[in-house]
């Protein structure tokens, strides 16, 4: 017998590559069973290549560890063959334990086939030295060998299908259980070749006939290249796992980013109420299941009182803070099948199902208590109510849109009736809603129509009485209807967004208008042009007036734009950032209405105005000693210590014409000094400047 001799270091890195192929297999096995189904079959045959050659590449190194007192060598074709049937049976174990569930019996076939295989690869590996006489094995210990082979498979049959599935500590089990197979694997081998017994003169023709594989190179080999696989095997893993988490981490947040998206498309972002097209959507399938069930349900309009007053005096942060409260008081009044939304500023509308007509009024009358219940907010003690309109299906409306307009009617009539009421929609309503619809729709052709004029009335130097320019005052010349002041249809073409088109007529008529002065002479002259809220607010404002200057060849000091109080002060910064855009422009700023809102000094002070105008409202009942007196007094005063030309507009007597003046007002409006009038009409007035007083 030949005396058999190992080569310790080339042991311990055996086991060391048993081991990571253990390893390996089972973090294939885990993606095997994380991946889709259509990316399956790759990570099972790269899976089965990669564990495969590690097993074979343990067997090898093992096999290299062994040292005969003769050379050794190894068959090319029979090497091939045992890599071939070890990386068969890692495939058919990894698809094994890919399966949803692996009974009993069926681990038990598994087992026997993988280990059958494997051992197949330790003796086929044996069989390719091509030993003369044969390899003699100890029966017992091949017997003992090819069971070690079959229990060490059921063992890593039976790992690999509890550790496939990811779990907090997963790799740390795996490691240990890693271990444990490739010493199983390692204990295989060492057993079959301690079965193996050399005769005396055995001679390897593996060798002999120069056709075999050298054991010093073939060491070299198999550790490259089985390292080389396993590592491309694991980081393949490794990266593909941190992948598809950052994939799923990605999905994760798309669903939830659309998720948000659709919430914000569907509710109000301030109060998170349901939103006009939510609303739009509930109404719709309320009406279908009613129309279906022969069912009833209210249509409640709802509209603040008083909130107007809070948010221009204290400022939006007070007066979105009370919203919130008010949709949350609506919120718990309703039941959670039913709707509340807001369809923006301060207007609100409520479903409610019922059985009688009756049961709406006990909503209405709790969604009135909710509203007028005080607030205390950053220490300012408010007070509000609300104007509710209802509409009741089928009674009142069988579509969305006769519902809505009717409940808004009934909602208007609340307000008429001395507000903090509610009012069922009566048909008489509808007189003045469709009155509101018709002048709607004719707005929307007013423009194409050419139906607008600009009136103007004139302005004057309160010391000399001289016209020093004209303030533009929009009319509608309707077919129907006659001459229309701007106070009935501004409202409407505000809420339907006409105002824009209609202030960019107004504005490019003015223009126009002036630079016909201009070139008559009136190079001294100022035309005012107001701005509603929802003009002042528009993006392309400061383009627009740049432009309309620019079209007409106009200087800017010729025009002068006139901002409320109140709108100046909806929202400061944005305010002012707009104002000196606009004052760059080298146009004059006036702040209307002065003196009807609360405005702040300092703001004022810093805004880029030129001029002030005192609202008709102090004029009117303007005399000596009385508060009104006071008042105008304090504002013309205020106005000069900043520099600012004071205009006092709506004079109607010459008593208040002399105390204006007396006070030290810079220029009168008013009808003692002159109507509004057409410009052919002004032009005729203002040919020769005389004293109109």
């Amino acid at each position: 017998m030949l005396a058999a001799q190992y080569d310790t270091l080339l042991v311990l890195i055996s086991i060391l590559v048993a081991i990571l192929a253990s390893y390996t297999a089972l973090d294939m096995a885990g993606r095997i069973n994380s991946v889709h189904h259509k990316g399956t079959f790759g990570w099972l045959a790269g899976g089965a290549i990669a564990m495969g050659v590690g097993i074979w590449s343990m067997h090898f190194i093992g096999m290299l560890a062994f040292r005969l007192p003769i050379p050794l060598g190894y068959d090319i074709g029979l090497t091939c063959l045992s890599l071939a049937l070890v990386i068969c049976a890692s495939g058919f174990a990894l698809w094994r334990v890919s399966q949803p569930s692996l009974p009993l019996k069926q681990l038990l076939v598994s087992a026997v086939l993988m280990g059958s295989a494997i051992a197949g690869m330790h003796y086929v590996g044996m069989a390719a030295m091509r030993m003369r006489p044969g390899i003699d094995y100890d029966p017992l210990l091949f017997s003992v060998s090819i069971l070690i082979a079959i229990a060490a498979s059921g063992a890593a049959l039976w790992i690999a299908f509890i550790l496939r599935k990811d779990t907090p500590h997963v790799r740390l089990a795996r490691a240990g259980a890693a271990v444990v197979m490739g010493a199983a694997i390692a204990g295989m081998h060492y057993t079959g070749m301690a079965a193996a017994h050399f005769a005396e003169g055995s001679i390897c023709l593996a060798v002999a006939e120069d056709d075999g594989l050298g054991a010093g190179w073939l060491a070299i080999l198999i550790i490259v290249v089985t390292l080389a696989v396993l590592a491309i095997a694991l980081l393949t893993s490794v990266f593909d796992s941190r992948l598809e988490s950052q994939t799923a981490k990605l999905a994760r947040s798309l669903a939830d980013a659309n998720e948000e998206l659709v919430h914000q498309a569907l509710h109000d972002n301030l109060t998170q109420l349901a939103n006009r097209s939510l609303l739009e959507d509930r109404l719709e399938q309320m009406l279908r299941k009613a129309e279906r069930e022969h069912g009833r349900f209210a249509l409640m309009f709802i509209d603040l009182d008083g909130f107007k007053t809070i948010n221009d005096s204290l400022g939006h942060h007070i007066g979105d803070r009370l919203l919130v409260e008010v949709a949350r008081r609506f919120r718990s009044i309703i039941r959670g099948q039913e709707t509340v939304a807001r369809l923006g500023g301060d207007e609100f509308v409520v479903l409610v199902e019922i059985r009688d007509p009756e049961d709406a009024a006990p909503v209405a009358h709790k969604l009135l208590h909710a509203a007028s219940e005080r607030l205390l907010v950053e220490s300012h003690d408010l007070g509000i109510s609300a104007s509710i309109g209802v509409a009741l299906y089928p009674e009142d409306g069988t579509t969305s849109h006769d519902l809505l307009i009717n409940a808004d009617a009934a909602m208007y009539h609340a307000k008429a009736a001395g507000r903090n009421a509610y009012r069922f929609f009566e048909t008489s309503m509808n007189t003045n809603v469709h009155n509101q619809l018709q002048i709607m729709q004719d707005l929307r052709l007013a423009l194409e129509r050419k139906e607008f004029r600009l009136h103007y009335q004139a302005k004057y130097d309160a010391a000399n009485r001289r016209v020093i320019g004209a303030e533009a005052l929009l009319r509608w010349q309707h077919p129907e209807r006659g001459l229309i002041a701007p106070d009935h249809f501004i409202a409407l073409a505000e809420k339907s967004g006409m105002i824009v088109p209609i202030g960019e007529w107004v504005l490019n008529e003015a223009c126009r208008q002036m630079r016909t002065w201009y070139d008559a002479g009136r190079t001294e002259w100022k035309v005012s042009v107001n701005l509603s809220a929802v003009q002042f607010a528009h993006d392309n404002l400061v383009e627009l007036v740049k432009a309309t200057l620019e079209r007409h060849r106009l200087p800017a000091r010729c025009l002068i734009l006139e901002v409320t109080e109140s709108t100046a002060m909806q929202d400061v910064e944005t305010s002012l950032s707009i104002l000196n855009r606009l004052a760059g422009l080298g146009i004059d700023i006036s702040i209307d209405d002065f003196g009807t809102g609360y405005s702040s000094l300092l703001y004022l002070k810093r805004m880029p105005a030129r001029e002030l105008k005192i609202d008709r409202g102090f004029i009117r009942d303007l005399a000596d000693g009385t508060d009104d007196a006071a008042i105008v007094s304090a504002i013309i005063a205020l106005g000069h210590s900043l520099d600012l030309h004071i205009v006092a507009e709506g004079v109607e007597t010459e008593k208040q014409q002399d105390f204006l003046t007396e006070l030290g007002c810079n220029s009168l409006q008013g009808f003692l000094l002159g109507r509004p009038m057409a410009p052919e009409q002004f032009q005729a007035l203002t040919t020769m400047q005389v004293d109109p007083a």
